[in-house]
């Protein structure tokens, strides 16, 4: 089966499939079972982190989806024992060793951590990363508009990708404006918003029980409409399938405007340090 996403356009010449597979918290033999049925239903980007402790499982899926490794787009993301002066080398040299991959095709700091003050030398490295091939795009995760501003300010480089918790209870206006103004592609954590009870509100229902869909399906349209990236989490194969069953329908304003009150304030959303995201 051919990739069912879309995929946009990055500001470096990539591209990037509009809904991914999620692969945190499942580890390394669940997640390569995980890979392997997602491919098979039409998946062709995938997830993970250095700090998630399953790249070896996403590398085993990647091999054994049967499709080949140019179709499919393998995000990792160096944390904080790799910030700081060329220190994202050795990082991203055991994350390939473990990705069994020679190179990844968006590489992510994971957080800003602006109290380590090292975000930019390490944005610099990722640079020669990208320059050596061992990377096809660079971008950041979590970053603030002030930590964007500094960083494309200070390296003269811009990320493809600013990847951040975002759904319609955390809707992060002022960092998804941020990322539009500066060209980033904004990509969506915990698209679904898991715990929150974003799935069982009576507004998603009205809005799935409208179109014959899931609330799953309404959130993850919510997202695409918006030219947002996500990538919901499911090890069920029959989620899996329904995650990427959103093209074929779209939302009114009105699904939107009612969607739109579910929005919380600037603030709402969990602190990512210390999430694993």
């Amino acid at each position: 089966m051919a990739s069912l996403a879309p995929r946009i356009q990055l500001n470096d010449g990539h591209s990037i499939p509009q809904i991914g597979l999620g692969t945190w918290p499942l580890d390394d033999d669940a997640v390569a079972e995980v890979i392997v049925e997602a491919v098979h239903l039409g998946y062709r980007h995938v997830d993970t982190a250095a700090k998630y402790g399953n790249e070896r499982g996403v590398g085993v899926g990647v091999a054994s989806s049967g499709v080949a490794r140019d179709e499919i787009f393998v995000t990792t993301k160096l944390d904080g024992q790799f910030q700081g002066e060329d220190r994202a080398i050795a990082g991203l040299d055991a994350s390939l060793d473990r990705l069994g991959l020679d190179y990844v095709d968006l590489l992510l700091i994971h957080w800003p951590l602006p109290a380590r003050n090292e975000y930019v030398s390490t944005f610099r490295t990722f640079e020669k990363l990208l320059n050596e091939g061992k990377t096809r795009s660079i971008g950041v995760s979590n970053f603030k508009p002030a930590h964007l501003e500094r960083l494309i300010e200070q390296t003269g480089i811009t990320p493809a990708v600013n990847q951040i918790e975002l759904n319609p209870l955390v809707v992060r206006a002022e960092q998804r404006a941020a990322d539009e103004h500066f060209g980033i592609v904004t990509e969506s954590w915990s698209p679904l918003g898991p715990g929150t009870g974003l799935l069982t509100d009576a507004r998603i229902l009205e809005v799935a029980g409208a179109h014959g869909r899931t609330p799953a399906q309404v959130i993850l349209r919510w997202h695409v409409q918006q030219g947002l990236v996500a990538i919901p989490k499911s090890k069920t194969p029959e989620r899996l399938a329904e995650n990427l069953e959103v093209f074929d329908f779209e939302l009114s304003s009105a699904d939107l405007a009612l969607i739109a009150q579910l929005a919380q304030g600037p603030d709402a959303g969990v602190d990512s340090d210390t999430t694993g995201h």
